[in-house]
């Protein structure tokens, strides 16, 4: 890992969050960057967390799971925080397979529907 510190604007670039976003990452505390008079500073520690947190959003975990994961990690370790992600894992994973099923099945009909009042056209 770099130890290059990223400022905050170069942060919200890096990762693709307004301000206002990587603010709350910080007001709920999942991040800490150094602070030197009102910049901020984001060193390797928290560009890891913030990618965990990126990922995180991405799969549809929610930011307390994501607070978790970190909170493991700190206290616990590297070990039993990927047995927490996994069990996270498996119950996410079911979760984004009934929405899909559920999306499937609105799409199904909204294609029947679609077709009817086509043939209706014609």
């Amino acid at each position: 890992m770099t130890d290059k510190r990223l400022s905050f604007k170069e942060m919200c670039a890096s990762f693709d969050v307004t301000p206002r976003t990587l603010r709350y990452y910080e007001y709920i505390e999942l991040l800490q960057p150094e602070r030197q008079g009102r910049s901020r500073y984001y060193g390797p520690r928290e560009l890891a967390r913030m990618k965990l947190i990126m990922r995180g959003r991405r799969w549809g975990f929610q930011l307390e799971e994501i607070r978790q994961w970190l909170t493991i990690y700190e206290r616990e370790g590297t070990e039993v925080q990927m047995k927490t992600f996994v069990q996270s894992a498996d119950r996410q994973l079911e979760a984004l397979a009934e929405q899909r099923a559920q999306l499937d099945e609105a799409m199904d009909e909204l294609r029947r529907l679609r077709d009817e009042t086509n043939a209706s056209l014609g």
